[in-house]
């Protein structure tokens, strides 16, 4: 099972990489921070400090400017993660899929759901950071 979310961010791919990778951009449009550059065979702490949360994720593949993938969650339901990038005439789609959710679980509609609100609303602070430079909608999202 897998939550597919797509965006065009009118900007060039390597700038919409950047965002992700480096620790001084992530905290612009997501996480509050990031322990150091995303890069394949990383163990990398992301802290969120307007929910008080750190979460671990493991860099599996980073593909300059075209692909990230990363797992994260507990071991029990560790989930993939893989960012695509694709540059256009007009900037870049982004794709994100998220695999891992358990097709027996009594929760997986809720858990889908509150997956696929959350890469929207990423995705839309990535926006609102690179083509316009607000920065301060990440913790925007009320549950």
């Amino acid at each position: 099972m897998n939550n597919l979310t797509k965006f065009n961010i009118f900007k060039p791919a390597n700038e919409v990489f950047e965002a992700f990778v480096d620790p001084t951009k992530i905290g612009n449009f997501w996480f509050s921070s990031s322990s150091e550059r995303w890069e394949s065979g990383k163990t990398i702490i992301l802290k969120y400090d307007i929910y008080q949360a750190v979460a671990q994720i493991n860099v599996m593949e980073v593909e300059q400017n075209k692909k990230i993938v990363f797992k994260w969650g507990e071991a029990e339901e560790e989930h993939v993660v893989t960012i695509s990038l694709k540059e256009t005439n007009s900037g870049t789609i982004i794709e994100i899929i998220e695999e891992g959710f358990q097709e027996n679980d009594p929760e997986l509609i809720n858990k889908m759901i509150d997956n696929k609100e959350g890469w929207v609303f990423m995705l839309t602070c990535l926006k609102a950071y690179l083509e316009f430079g607000v920065n301060n909608l990440r913790s925007g999202l009320a549950k």
